[in-house]
């Protein structure tokens, strides 16, 4: 820990000898971590009997840094010493500042000391670019500060060119001479970074890309908001709306609303008419480059609108419509389409009959059936008896309750009713 104090004292000395007016001012600098004493009045071997320390105008609190374990005056940060001096015990950023000692001697005169002290530092932080508008639309100016650097740093904006001390650094260029991408880098050193180590800060050039819906519809006498939003350019562009393909300027009035929220931009067209059908443009214009967003209005009579919902909800009567007749009609149809797979087994069935007639047994059965003598012709007479065949368990039981009678009936009716030829 290093103790900044012999220059400021020489200087102090020199200052006090060369003037009367009681009154010194010297310039003192610390690294973080330093013990610096400031002087005060140390004009041979007088004692002040009352000193009292500012700071950039404000008395200075010598409780600053009081260690807790230790709340005496040996244990003070800021502390001052019997000749009036102020000791600081660590210099730490923030520290520096304009310093002034006054004190009262012991034939009741005064004296004031002025001290400048300064602390080397290096900001963690980077140094700041910016766009800075310039009153020429042709050019671009551009600023780099890094404030909080002691001493003053290095700056430099681009990659040629020599660096000057300063904490601020601008630079004003032709829009002519910068293209969309271009980064602008403005570059710091200073003494106390290694060598070869540099912080910086850049900026990106960027032309302008507004965007939105480019189609809008409006009906007559009502009104339409049409909205474009840019954000991508740098330097932020200027954005307007214009109409026609004349681009006439639009301003606001009874006809026409302009309004922004934040990056978007709005365009309210009142009292919509005929007249008002047609192209806007919103128009985005940097020192890069202009880019437009067309948007084209379509106004649509009332008329048009009522008939087009007429029409909309015929065809939705239609459909509806149809639906319940189809409905109506496969209810109306419901045992047909159920019992369409028994009407499919009752063929087969008769397509079986059909197969047992036409089987091999065809000769048996001619044999067991009893013919008559041969007629003159030559074709054998075959008597067959046709019986009713029952043709549900129902008739079965029918059968069963017959009487007696009944069944002598049957059996008489049961005579060959024909002869068939063969």
């Amino acid at each position: 820990m290093n103790k900044v104090a012999t220059v400021a004292l020489l200087h102090l000395l020199l200052s006090a000898s060369g003037s009367g007016d009681g009154s010194t001012e010297t310039a003192l600098t610390a690294a973080p971590g330093d013990v610096a004493l400031l002087p005060c009045y140390t004009v041979g071997n007088v004692t002040p009997t009352l000193t009292t320390w500012m700071k950039n105008g404000r008395e200075v609190n010598m409780s600053d840094g009081v260690s807790v374990s230790s709340p005496s005056p040996a244990g003070r940060r800021l502390s001052v010493l019997h000749d009036g001096s102020l000791n600081i015990m660590g210099v730490i950023p923030g520290d520096e500042g304009s310093y002034m000692c006054a004190s009262t001697l012991p034939d009741n005169s005064s004296f004031q000391a002025h001290v400048l002290l300064q602390v080397t530092n290096v900001p963690d932080t980077h140094p700041d670019c910016m766009y800075v508008p310039a009153q020429d639309p042709s050019q671009v100016q551009f600023n780099c500060s890094w404030f909080g650097a002691y001493p003053p740093p290095k700056l430099r904006w681009g990659e040629d060119g020599a660096f000057q001390v300063t904490n601020t650094l601008s630079v004003t260029m032709n829009s002519s001479l910068l293209s969309d991408g271009q980064t602008m880098r403005c570059t710091a050193q200073h003494q106390l970074l290694g060598p070869g180590t540099e912080k910086s800060c850049s900026l990106t050039l960027k032309i302008p890309y507004p965007v939105g819906e480019p189609l809008a519809t409006a009906l007559e006498a009502t009104s339409v908001t049409l909205t474009c939003s840019e954000t991508t350019s740098f330097p932020p562009a200027n954005t307007v709306w214009r109409k026609g393909l004349q681009h006439d300027s639009i301003v606001s009035g009874s006809k026409y609303v302009l309004s922004q929220e934040g990056l978007v931009f709005k365009l309210t067209i009142l009292n919509v008419s005929q007249d008002d059908q047609g192209v806007y443009f919103c128009h985005s214009e940097n020192q890069l480059a202009i880019r437009e967003l067309e948007v084209y209005l379509t106004v649509k009579k009332a008329s048009s609108a009522y008939t087009g919902a007429i029409i909309g909800v015929f065809i939705a009567a239609l459909i509806v419509g149809s639906a319940v007749i189809v409905a109506k009609t496969l209810y109306s149809s419901r045992h047909r389409i159920c019992l369409g797979g028994d009407f499919g087994q009752i063929e087969e069935d008769r397509g079986d009959m059909l197969s047992l007639v036409e089987s091999d047994d065809e000769q048996l059965f001619q044999d067991a059936v009893p013919r008559l003598p041969p007629v003159t012709n030559g074709r054998h007479t075959t008597l067959v008896q046709i019986h009713r065949m029952p043709s549900s368990d129902h008739e079965d039981a029918e059968t069963a309750d017959t009487s007696p009678q009944q069944l002598e009936d049957t059996e008489q009716a049961e005579e060959p009713e024909d002869l068939v030829t063969f």
